[in-house]
């Protein structure tokens, strides 16, 4: 699983200096995208299609959250069946069971998985800014920020979500 980071930039030309730069340093130019608003001229900038570039991972997400609420639902029901047949106390330990490590997993997924949601970035792109978003190895993304800030500081982080090569989101 990868990091995604996304940057606000002011400008085309601001932007075509960042990827340079980041082309330059090793990074991939698939591993950049960017998000504009129809009408500027971004022949040659990475563009992706704004719906695009979380669909993949947002349909994930969704799945694994209905996955795990149908998981509690049916250890609810289980349990509910179990107690309304008078079986030993014990059975009721399996439900109970699914229903802990269901919720547990749903725990540690919202905290441990950092996710950004682009609506927060639809005002600056109407207004004309540019969306960059570089996706990068975790062990890669302090060098990446640091190398965007570094040398563009007119670039604002806009946060950090997951990225999973296989689902080309």
């Amino acid at each position: 699983m990868k990091r995604r980071l996304f940057f606000l930039l002011p400008d085309i030309a601001h932007t075509h200096a960042v990827i340079k730069e980041l082309l330059a340093s090793g990074i991939r130019r698939d591993a950049l995208h960017v998000v504009a608003k129809p009408g500027l001229d971004t022949r040659h900038l990475p563009v992706t299609v704004y719906p695009r570039l979380g669909d993949s991972a947002g349909r994930l997400e969704t799945i694994l959250w209905d996955g795990n609420l149908l998981v509690f639902l049916l250890a609810l029901l289980a349990g509910i069946a179990m107690f309304l047949l008078q079986l030993h106390w014990s059975w009721l330990l399996l439900p109970a069971a699914l229903m802990l490590i269901s919720s547990a997993a749903g725990v540690l997924f919202t905290a441990h998985v950092p996710s950004v949601q682009l609506s927060g970035f639809a005002d600056a792109i109407h207004h004309g800014e540019l969306l960059l978003t570089i996706d990068v190895p975790l062990r890669h993304v302090s060098w990446v920020e640091s190398l965007v800030h570094r040398h563009h500081p007119e670039a604002v982080a806009g946060g950090v979500s997951w990225h999973i090569d296989f689902l080309h989101a």
